[in-house]
């Protein structure tokens, strides 16, 4: 019907009770009708996995007479859209959003998310995707400072649609809504972790082993994420899940491979 509303399918990484998926929530239900497919409990740096090893549970959480139906599932992210697109949702959702993160997915974060590796599973499936991450890892983080920006970035995405394949890694600056600058479209910057191990032991005396490191940014160009975000912008990246480097293919063709 031309006046139907989207259909918007929402999820997370944080865990479906999460007050970065609660603010999503609200921002979505102003734009469309929304369904929501979360984890059940705190899925963060699940990057792209998915469950084969185990059951998946699917609980509906929400009352029949509720605006919004929602479902809590046992599994990661990943698994939530596949569950929505193939289970529960009875046609493919015009918008798949997913966050509102606590903390960053900037730079190589991007790899590791739960929140966009759903974005992605959304944009395999052939689903308009974005994926929004606050610069702020505290659990009472404030989210109305950047509702407004949020619904801003959806209804262009609605209204002018992504090019196929692509899917948005958006992340907001730890500011008050009038301490930010704008929005702007970058490139992922090109960062890393040094990373290394605490090995400590059990009261048993069994070794184990604490993942700690720090964030190394050595890309001093201002039109990535990076250089957005410290200077006060929203980060807009657009992100391709068709990882064949094509730059190297000429010099990969000049192998002896079939000598």
């Amino acid at each position: 019907m031309k006046n139907q509303k989207p259909l918007i399918l929402v999820t997370n990484d944080d865990g479906i009770l999460a007050p970065g998926i609660r603010a999503l929530i609200s921002v979505m239900e102003t734009i469309g009708e929304v369904v929501v497919v979360a984890p059940d409990k705190p899925q963060s740096a699940m990057g792209h996995a998915i469950t084969i090893n185990n059951t998946l549970f699917l609980d509906k959480i929400s009352k029949e007479d509720d605006v919004v139906t929602e479902y809590s599932c046992s599994g990661t992210p990943v698994d939530c859209v596949k569950l929505a697109v193939n289970e529960i949702l009875k046609r493919k959702p015009d918008l798949c959003v997913s966050g509102i993160n606590h903390g960053t997915n900037s730079s190589i974060n991007v790899i590791y998310s739960g929140t966009m590796s759903a974005a992605v599973e959304a944009g395999i499936e052939g689903i308009q995707a974005i994926g929004f991450s606050l610069l702020d890892f505290d659990w009472n983080a404030d989210f109305e400072q950047i509702k407004s920006f949020v619904k801003k970035i959806t209804l262009e995405t609605l209204a002018n649609k992504l090019p196929n394949g692509v899917v948005l890694n958006v992340n907001f600056p730890k500011l008050k809504e009038h301490e930010i600058k704008g929005i702007k479209v970058c490139r992922q910057a090109k960062a890393y972790y040094a990373q290394k191990f605490d090995k400590r032991q059990t009261p048993f005396g069994k070794d184990y082993y604490w993942l700690t490191g720090k964030f190394i940014n050595e890309d001093k160009g201002e039109d990535t994420d990076e250089w957005a975000l410290e200077n006060g912008y929203i980060s807009v990246v657009p992100v391709q899940f068709d990882l064949t480097a094509h730059h190297s293919m000429q010099q990969l063709n000049t192998w002896k491979l079939n000598e």
